[in-house]
């Protein structure tokens, strides 16, 4: 049997209201950029991973959430880089966080294209600047080939 849930874009946009609303409960949230295995959930406490960089996001993280036929969408305000990673390593996901040492809230897949978050290279270099140009969180429907 299939799965074939499918929600109105009312309940789309209500639904990432809520992880809005969730995001900004902190001071800023913050993202931090691992290596390794992603871990199960995001319940799942951190083990062997190395944490490669901390990029933290403006106080009100997303501008509004909007209609996205099908779905909902709501892009990223300014996120201040990391001016200096951590450690030398391979990106593998990230975990984003109410604020340092907040609440944890989510963990994406990290890759150069077709990733939850995306970069131009994966490879990461302690001490050098690691950027996110732009981020977008949708609920709905999309073709990663259009929209990664």
């Amino acid at each position: 049997m299939a799965l074939t849930l499918v929600v109105t874009n009312a309940v789309a946009q209500a639904m990432l209201t809520a992880v809005k609303t969730a995001i900004d409960a902190g001071t800023a949230a913050i993202i931090e950029i691992y290596t390794t295995a992603q871990p199960t959930d995001a319940d799942t406490a951190l083990g062997a991973q190395t944490k490669l960089a901390t990029l933290t996001m403006s106080a009100t993280a997303f501008g509004a959430v909007s209609d996205d036929t099908p779905g909902a969408i709501m892009t990223a305000a300014a996120i201040t880089p990391d001016t200096s990673a951590d450690n030398t390593g391979t990106a593998a996901f990230f975990r984003m966080l109410t604020q340092s040492g907040g609440t944890v809230l989510m963990d994406g897949s990290i890759g150069t294209s077709g990733a939850d978050m995306n970069f131009n290279t994966v490879s990461f270099t302690a001490g050098s600047q690691i950027e996110i140009s732009s981020m977008i969180m949708f609920i709905g429907e999309r073709d990663s080939e259009t929209y990664p």
